[in-house]
């Protein structure tokens, strides 16, 4: 028997991009054969992709590191490397994928939730593959002899939840005979046995009732403070945030310590209630179970009075004898349909999940700011900025010229300026680091700005500007008065 996870952290990286191919054409009879140099192929993703086939997190209970495959370099005669295959990661549906904080590992916000089979989301992109030497021509380059090498795709850590998908949760107190229920109205076959905590894990049952069929979960019994973690709460009340419908299963006997089944009905309510507000709200039928033993008929009667005022419905059943649960199984059919026309109405479109993960990470690419690390040391930091020179064949001077001319297009060296560095000072970006000497003309390149490359980057976040000894700069408002200057 498989184990059951609903809960993995992974660390997940794309692939890196192949490098662009510095090349010339050398054929007979043709003396100067330009560039022809191809793009190297860019990495694949990492994907996580919802699958109906798989009820548990088990893939990722032992292996933890994930990464797609690169892309090819280019070559010779415009040749383009191959772009690396996407690695897809299947997890349940009703998976959440959420993006985990590099320092502290605490989930930050969310990716996606993976509610439809099929559904999916990029959580690692692969690098993009470096440009041949054919891109960087112009009318006075003719030969450019450097091209780009490939990006190096980032690695970061996810955080993978899955939440059981059912129609309706069968919750309440151990040993109230939820496990009987459901075995009663479906195929499931869970354990049971006559002590606590005999359910470990949640089961699923598919049941069906005259025209409706819906899916039924048994979470395992909730104790008092279950909302606060005790007794495993935190693990099984998550399964129930997903569920439209609660069968709230309360034991008519009082169970071993001979409880009352009304203040068992408050008790768990409250939990319901401490755990997520909304799940006191979530629509709930009150089944009382093992209403055919002897002595319960005013008991009944209280819990009955009790859940009515609460404006629940309420049916008393026999898991152990099949009592009234026809009834009941119509009942939860009737209202799982009625909250499935409802939620239709009201599902938002699956895209926009992945654009707002898109948007948040492009947001993060295009900053930068400026750090001095010491008098006459300051250091460029942002991810667009760092992979540039990465990418940047520093051996060859062509290369390096070009990445200066980016720079300038993109106000570093105004923002350099404005953080106060001056011609002489140390600029230091990844492990590389070199003079300062101030803006420079880089006219020869000017005609790359039409050919469609994007060397834009957004005005970068001043919040941690409160660390001490940094200095932030904002790019945009060095780029403005960069203009206003060259205006006057």
């Amino acid at each position: 028997m498989s184990q059951f996870t609903d809960i993995s952290r992974i660390n997940v990286c794309g692939g890196d991009g192949g490098a662009g191919c510095m090349s010339f054409r050398r054929e007979a009879f043709v003396p100067k054969g330009g560039p022809d140099g191809g793009d190297g192929g860019r990495g694949g993703n990492v994907v996580i992709q919802a699958d109906a086939q798989l009820s548990s997190l088990i893939d990722y209970r032992f292996k933890h590191h994930f990464r797609a495959e690169r892309g090819t370099h280019g070559q010779g005669a415009r040749r383009n490397g191959k772009s690396g295959e996407d690695l897809i990661l299947k997890v349940p549906m009703g998976t959440v994928v959420r993006e985990l904080d590099p320092e502290t590992q605490t989930p930050m916000f969310e990716i996606a939730d993976l509610v439809h089979d099929g559904e999916r989301v990029v959580v690692a992109p692969g690098g993009a593959g470096g440009l041949g030497n054919t891109h960087f021509v112009t009318s006075v380059r003719r030969a450019p002899a450097f091209a780009q090498l490939g990006e190096p795709a980032e690695e970061h850590w996810i955080e993978l939840e899955m939440k059981l998908m059912a129609d309706a949760a069968l919750v309440g107190f151990p040993s109230v005979g939820k496990s009987s229920l459901i075995a009663r109205m479906s195929a499931a076959r869970p354990k049971i046995a006559d002590y606590p905590f005999t359910t470990l894990v949640p089961n699923l049952g598919m049941v069906r009732a005259g025209e409706y069929s819906y899916v039924v979960a048994d979470v395992p019994g909730l104790i008092e403070g279950a909302s606060d973690g005790k007794g495993l709460g935190h693990q099984f009340l998550r399964h129930i945030e997903r569920t439209a419908l609660i069968m709230h299963v309360v034991d008519m006997t009082g169970g071993f310590e001979d409880r009352d089944p009304v203040e068992d009905y408050r008790i768990i309510n409250r939990e319901l209630e401490q755990y997520g507000a909304e799940l006191s709200e979530r629509p709930q039928i009150v089944v009382a179970n093992k209403c055919d033993a002897p002595g319960t008929a005013d008991k009944i009667a209280d819990l009955k009075r009790a859940a009515l005022d609460d404006g629940h419905m309420f049916f008393a059943v026999s898991a152990v004898t099949g009592a009234g649960l026809n009834t009941l199984m119509l009942a939860v059919g009737e209202q799982v349909a009625k909250l499935r026309a409802e939620l239709a109405v009201s599902d938002e479109p699956v895209d926009l999940r992945d654009e707002e993960w898109e948007r948040r990470r492009l947001q993060r690419e295009k900053r930068f700011r400026i750090v001095q690390e010491e008098p006459g040391a300051f250091r460029v930091v942002g991810r667009a900025i760092e992979r540039m020179v990465i990418q940047t064949d520093w051996e060859n001077e062509e290369a390096v010229i070009y990445l200066q001319h980016k720079f300038a297009r993109m106000g570093v060296d105004d923002a350099l300026e404005k953080a106060g560095c001056r011609a002489g000072d140390e600029v230091r970006i990844c492990q590389r680091a070199f003079d300062f000497e101030g803006a420079e003309d880089f006219s020869e390149y000017e005609e790359l700005e039409d050919a469609g490359e994007d060397v834009a980057v957004e005005a970068i976040d001043v919040a941690d500007a409160a660390d001490e000894g940094v200095e932030v700069v904002d790019a945009a408002d060095a780029a403005d008065d960069a203009e206003t200057s060259e205006g006057e």
